[in-house]
């Protein structure tokens, strides 16, 4: 892979940036910038962060004719110095899908009709206006930042509603969590570069080799230019990870719990935690019942009784791993003399017990030691572009306000309304439905209880991607007093059940900014125009915002009577940004993000000026103008040596922690068996999980053709023993059940991905064959994010099918 990605950068970039990448690629940011360039041949080039997962890797973009032509890896861009994995190549087909949606269409008589503009926006504001309190946005880490902060202003400052929520809570919720209840403050400490100084590198139920290319092979390329770097997979079935991995460890789901504590449990045992660390930054908590973020103040000496039992025996009996490598892993994290980074994405967060986990990773790292340097992290990684920068930076939560506040905290509400100048009291203090909950409640008839109404959803998928769907999602068919309302690119599993579809603008077809996974903010440009009657996500809030105006609905006025999206041109005069072809004149996005900038300050989340994000490839927060004039950015948040914030002398300063004295907290939270585990009638665990060529659903990946191709369906990975037992052979088509239903795939043995025995896995991107009509719904307590990674589910022949082509291999 790293041979094809080189060939195309050696094919394809411009001599300019090669230059230039000479000087900057390793260097540290400069208020510089590489302009936009055109070359001989009309194709004007430009930057934009990938559209694809949390990494962030940044494209340059070739447009001719009003028309993306050619894609290439950034070389200024820290993230990806230059490569991008195969769908980074392949980002500019997404725009160019056959079946763009162009029209607004409205729900008639059972068909979906072309409409106007106009009559689409006055049927949503007409939805909103007689019922507010039952309206609800569901977004997505996927919303630009000025696209998710437009959402929330409108509906928790304009509506007085906190009903909206973001696809994150289905991805990275339980990081959030597990971050606040360590540090105090959400997202990680370190960042890339500590893929650059570990020594050790362990990956936690996460395959980055396949869903972050790109960062992997940072540290793939390390051992290519003779550099010792230990990696260990910890993980449910072999992946293309644990072919590179140095050691894999296989664990029964829901252990690496046990795991966690083990390794504790063997640091205080052998006395290799790091007593002086831990006195000086660290203070104890526990879980209790209630599972509440913040759970029950404990000491040292009660950590350590609780961790007793968590033998290398005893969590080897649990797991199935063996009790050597039980106790490599003690031993790893007691020594001094290396560098440990931890990396872990959806295998953690999506998980009944997500924040207990995310937790328990925080807690080794504190108390070994290994925390505070370069290489010496624990980080989770996101699997959307903005997912960060949007759903958590942002707040696009049903709890939260923008900036770390939250909606029950007065002086946070309070913040908020001063900004955007609304009366005291406008924000309800109440948080809204969390994701499940959401659709829970839209899905159920309002004579039982269904109080949501009207849901909006923008830049997500959700009738493919929320769990055990039917519950979720399909049993909205046949509510006739329900409303359903989708902006999208392409016909998808949700517009299926939309009662009004709106064309939206994508990517490069908009301005925007995101938020990547260590804490980079990324600005780009609009670059071509949308097809047909396409439009921004951002543009569609403020035209319904402004009907409701128009309308009298007193949350669109400010305490001046003025419209709460009052966009300005350089001169000051308003410019009537709700009407489309004005949307244009001014930059509304800078204005946005100028106004949510302000709120960034409480939490130490400080974004860079519009401005410099223009000028950069992306910016880490806080970002602070120091005495040279200059903005700098923290690679390094609570270390003295990087982060501004830090008091002189402190080393390290967990300066919004929980306790109030500048200390992270280290959890015990104790093994739980999964909510749904193999029994005689369901004898597998089921895993859902990505592929390398395709993104999440797929809507957009499916439309590129090389993708496609290359991934064409879904299927079902078993283990050889367990297909025989069934008389199952590669390409035969199995019915998999659990308890919410059943599905048919065909199987594929010994390909990339190979489950232990008395497992099952199979991807989601398949909009024909959704894996999610029978995945659990059940969720974590404190994060409410639910568990796509185990269930219970049995395997079998089809009764009288016939054979299908298995899944063209990738080799």
């Amino acid at each position: 892979m790293t041979i094809d990605r080189r060939h195309f950068l050696k094919q394809t970039a411009m001599a300019a940036a090669v230059a230039a990448a000479h000087q900057r690629a390793f260097g540290k940011y400069e208020n510089t910038q590489l302009e936009a360039a055109q070359g001989a041949d009309g194709v004007k080039w430009d930057k934009a962060p990938c559209r694809f997962c949390g990494t962030g890797c940044h494209v340059r973009v070739g447009v001719k004719d009003d028309k993306v032509v050619a894609i290439q890896g950034e070389q200024l861009a820290e993230v990806n110095k230059g490569l991008l994995c195969v769908k980074g190549y392949h980002v500019g087909g997404i725009l160019y899908g056959k079946d763009r949606l162009t029209q607004p269409q409205l729900r008639r008589n059972g068909k979906l009709e072309t409409i106007s503009w106009d009559e689409a926006i006055d049927v949503i504001a007409k939805r909103i206006y007689d019922k507010p309190e039952q309206f609800a946005i569901y977004g997505s880490g996927q919303w630009t930042i000025p696209e998710g902060y437009a959402a929330q202003k409108f509906i928790k400052g304009g509506l007085s509603n906190n009903h909206i929520d973001p696809n994150a809570r289905l991805c990275m919720a339980s990081a959030v969590t597990g971050y606040l209840s360590t540090h105090g403050v959400d997202e990680p400490a370190g960042c890339y570069t500590d893929l650059d100084e570990c020594d050790v590198l362990i990956m936690w139920g996460n395959n980055p080799a396949e869903m972050h290319p790109v960062l992997f092979s940072r540290v793939i390329d390390r051992r290519s230019k003779g550099e010792k770097v230990t990696l260990i997979d910890i993980g449910t079935r072999r992946t293309r990870t644990s072919e590179y991995s140095d050691e894999y460890l296989e664990f029964r789901p829901q252990t690496d719990l046990a795991i966690a504590n083990g390794i504790a449990h063997l640091l205080i045992e052998n006395g290799t935690y790091d007593k002086q660390f831990v006195e000086r930054f660290c203070n104890f908590r526990k879980d209790t019942e209630e599972a509440s973020l913040f759970g029950q103040a404990s000491t040292f000496e009660e950590y350590a009784e609780l961790l007793k039992p968590y033998t290398p025996e005893y969590v080897s009996q649990l797991s199935g791993v063996p009790v050597d490598k039980i106790r490599l892993l003690g031993e790893l994290f007691g020594r001094k003399d290396i560098r440990i980074t931890s990396l872990w994405c959806m295998g953690v967060n999506q998980h009944t017990r997500g924040t207990n986990m995310n937790r328990l990773l925080h807690g080794i790292h504190l108390l070994s030691g290994h925390f505070g340097k370069p290489g010496d992290a624990p980080t989770s990684l996101t699997g959307q572009p903005s997912a960060c920068g949007t759903a958590r930076e942002v707040g696009t939560l049903a709890h939260a306000l923008p900036g770390g506040r939250v909606v029950a905290n007065e002086s946070h509400r309070r913040d908020c309304e001063e900004v955007w100048n609304m009366p005291a009291g406008r924000i309800n203090p109440k948080p809204g439905y969390h994701t499940v909950k959401m659709w829970e409640q839209f899905c159920t008839p309002t004579e039982e209880g269904g109080d949501i109404s009207t849901v909006w959803v923008q830049v997500t998928n959700p009738g493919h991607t929320l769990p055990h769907l039917k519950k979720h999602f399909t049993n909205k068919a046949g509510l006739k007093d329900k409303f359903l309302i989708v902006s999208e690119v392409y016909p998808t599993a949700t517009t299926k059940l939309a009662d009004l579809v709106l064309p939206a603008a994508m990517w490069v077809e908009k301005n925007g900014v995101y938020g990547n996974s260590e804490r980079r903010t990324q600005q780009w440009f609009k670059m071509v125009n949308p097809p047909g009657q396409a439009r921004d996500d951002c543009w569609m809030t403020i035209a319904v915002a402004r009907r409701l105006f128009e309308m009298g609905h007193p949350g669109m006025k400010d305490k001046g009577g003025n419209f709460i999206f009052s966009i300005q041109d350089e001169s000051g005069a308003e410019v009537p940004v709700w009407e489309w072809e004005r949307y244009y004149e001014v930059n509304a996005d800078k204005q946005l993000f100028e106004e949510y900038r302000k709120l960034t300050y409480l939490k130490h989340k400080d974004v860079a000026p519009y401005d410099e994000l223009v000028k950069a490839r992306g910016l880490r927060w806080p970002v602070v103008k120091k005495a040279d004039g200059k903005w700098h950015e923290t690679p390094f948040r609570f270390m003295e040596f990087s982060d501004s914030y830090v008091e002189k002398g402190k080393q390290l300063q967990f300066y919004h922690s929980v306790t109030k004295d500048d200390k992270a907290l280290i959890w015990f939270c104790p093994y739980e068996p999964a909510t749904e585990e193999p029994d005689e009638a369901y004898p597998l665990w089921l895993c859902t999980g990505r592929v390398l060529e395709h993104w999440h659903s797929g809507t957009m990946t499916r439309r590129v053709p090389q993708l496609r191709n290359a991934m064409p369906h879904a299927y079902v990975e078993m283990h050889p023993e367990d297909a025989a037992a069934q008389g199952l052979g590669n390409g035969d088509l199995a019915v998999i059940e659990t308890r919410r239903g059943k599905i048919e795939l065909p199987v594929w043995l010994n390909g990339r991905g190979r489950p232990p025995k008395g497992t099952v896995f199979v991807p989601f991107f398949d909009e024909n064959l959704l894996i999610n009509e029978i995945t659990l719904g059940d969720i974590d307590p404190i994060s409410k994010e639910p568990d796509y990674k185990k269930c219970a589910a049995v395997v079998y022949k089809r009764p009288a099918g016939s054979r299908a082509g298995s899944p063209s291999p990738i080799r």
